[in-house]
């Protein structure tokens, strides 16, 4: 039994660190990304800041700040995904904690 807390301790402290080794990541990529969204209405298509952030405020913050978004599921990061492009849609990519930990982006 003691092992199995040790177990779970550890991967809960390997989660709290996945956050800020993601923002670590996402820094060269926003540096690349200078596209804008083409879809009309939107005014912004990526949301940097909401790395590491609860996912339920990420969605409270994404729905505020642009009501043409009414699609924002909670994704396990790593997991498949369509490849179909939707300016409606942003996807919360969340780790076991339910932390944001790729920038969300419409699509």
């Amino acid at each position: 039994m003691e092992k199995l807390a040790y177990v779970v301790a550890l991967l809960l402290l390997a989660s709290l660190f996945q956050p800020l080794t993601a923002r670590d990541l996402e820094i060269n990529v926003l540096q690349l990304d200078v596209s804008q969204s083409d879809c009309p209405g939107v005014t912004k298509d990526t949301w940097p800041e909401l790395l590491g952030v609860p996912a339920t405020l990420a969605r409270q913050t994404i729905q505020n700040e642009n009501s043409n978004i009414t699609n924002v599921p909670s994704i396990l990061n790593g997991s498949p995904v369509t490849t179909d492009f939707r300016c409606d849609r942003v996807r919360l990519f969340v780790n076991v904690l339910d932390f944001v930990v790729q920038t969300p982006r419409v699509g």
